[in-house]
């Protein structure tokens, strides 16, 4: 029941054992939480490989399933909280040699899941004068499968909502992981079954997304004398229907000035940003919007101009451009629900001053207006951390936990019953990404539970620039 015994069985295929590369494959953007830091450090795979077809996948499968040994598939490693880390050893399947265009129409795409995310739109852009949606802040290295397996919104969600409201995904081809795997053809309501699932039951190799309209997107900064007129901006930018629109983010001052190369020293002190992607026809909207909220514009380029997108000051890569020069923060994922989500911003903003400064990404949940919240925090104990969790919760904004690795505890804080149904079908041994579905491996779980997970580590210190 080893490893090697796969690799021996599958000679031919592109294996590698060596240390420091199955280490940094085995790893994501885990270290943004100092919790997961101190608990995922030094997990590891113990082989890594790389399908090149569906021939070489099943392969893998059916030996490992043999062998008893966990697969944990990954794309291209750009999570957050430790959704493709093999938390008990094994093989790490590397899914980016899946990277084909496999048919293009008008309005729709049908891609391989290892594709990178900006080539699948540069491709797109060319073949219908078309773009996906929406994607990750991180599109310029993110697969289409790792986007679908483990993200849920980003950039164009200010238009199209999140990844599971119907129509965002519409088809998706899965294999399982038995003595003899099979290939089905997901759609409709069953694409939910393994939707932002990790992987952990059942291998997406095939996506059919929806294609809106590319644009030439120009990226716009306005400076706000308070992070509410920033907030009321976006939510008012957000609510113009008419106006095709990419992103509305807002960022609290002090950290464009401090942590933005890029534009951040023409933010004057003490002012918030609204940072928005809109389309070109609908510019000419901007300026009174602008000066209704009291804003000033202080920057406007195309995106495909700017040495750093304005996405890449968005969403998660916030967290990431404070993180590069201040180590001492981590962040939080958070729902204002609507209606009162500007008061409840307002209200928490108050509450806690400096120490959660309030990022906030303005989107259509559910149809309606309302924001997500990506806080930077100023981080001093993980006992600290759990209170002001707790603080945001009890005053009416849940938080998707990104401090733990596990599909429950991270997101609604129930049991997801059609994907654990799934699992028992397309993984009978639980052997895919084990530890990331709680219920699997504890069938009383319940929020707050915690679980007993015997981490595969080592105490091979690869070099610093492959860790983080």
């Amino acid at each position: 029941m080893t490893v090697a015994a796969v690799m021996e069985a599958l000679p031919g295929l592109p294996w590698t054992t060596d240390p420091a590369l199955v280490r940094q494959k085995s790893r994501d953007f885990f270290w943004y939480s100092p919790v997961l830091k101190r608990q995922l450090n030094k997990v590891t795979g113990e082989a890594l490989v790389t399908p090149r077809n569906e021939a070489e996948l099943r392969a893998i499968l059916a030996a490992a399933y043999a062998q008893d040994i966990p697969v944990t598939v990954r794309g291209a490693g750009t999570g957050n909280y430790g959704q493709a880390m093999p938390l008990r050893g094994g093989i790490v399947l590397e899914m980016t040699a899946f990277d084909r265009v496999l048919w293009t129409k008008p309005g729709v795409v049908r891609a391989e899941a290892g594709i990178k995310l900006i080539d699948l739109d540069a491709h797109l852009k060319r073949a219908v004068g078309g773009e996906l949606r929406f994607h990750p802040s991180t599109k310029r290295t993110a697969t289409l499968g790792g986007f679908i397996a483990g993200g849920s919104s980003g950039i164009g969600s200010t238009t199209y909502g999140i990844l599971r409201e119907p129509g965002n995904i519409l088809g998706l081809k899965v294999m399982t992981m038995e003595a003899e795997p099979r290939v089905l053809e997901l759609r409709g309501p069953d694409l939910q079954k393994v939707n932002h699932a990790y992987g952990t039951n059942g291998i997406i190799t095939e996506l059919e997304m929806p294609v809106a309209p590319a644009w030439d997107w120009v990226d716009v900064v306005v400076a706000f004398p308070t992070l509410m007129g920033a907030a009321r901006f976006a939510d008012s930018f957000c609510r113009m229907d008419g106006v095709a629109k990419k992103l509305a983010c807002v960022v609290p001052a002090p950290l464009p000035q401090q942590h933005f190369r890029a534009w951040g020293a023409k933010v004057p002190a003490g002012h918030s940003v609204a940072c928005i992607m809109v389309a070109p026809p609908f510019l000419d909207i901007l300026p009174s919007l602008i000066t209704s909220h009291g804003g000033t514009e202080i920057l406007r380029e195309p995106s495909d101009a700017a040495e750093v997108p304005l996405y890449e000051h968005s969403w998660n890569h916030t967290t990431l451009q404070v993180l590069k020069t201040d180590k001492s923060i981590t962040y939080l994922q958070t729902l204002f629900p609507a209606p009162n989500h500007l008061e409840l911003i307002a209200k928490l903003e108050k509450m806690f001053g400096d120490e959660v400064l309030l990022h906030l990404e303005f989107v259509r949940f559910g149809g309606t207006v309302c924001a997500f919240g990506l806080q930077i925090v100023r981080f001093t104990t993980e006992e600290r951390l759990a209170e002001i969790i707790r603080l945001h919760e009890e005053n009416g904004a849940p938080i998707f936990n990104p401090h733990t690795y596990t599909l429950e505890d991270g997101g609604m804080k129930r049991v997801d019953q059609d994907q654990l149904d799934f699992k028992r079908q397309a993984d009978p041994k639980g052997l895919l990404n084990p530890g990331k579905m709680a219920a699997w491996d504890d069938p009383d779980w319940k929020p707050g539970k915690q679980q007993a997970v015997h981490l595969y580590e080592t105490d091979y210190e690869a070099p610093a620039e492959v860790l983080e």
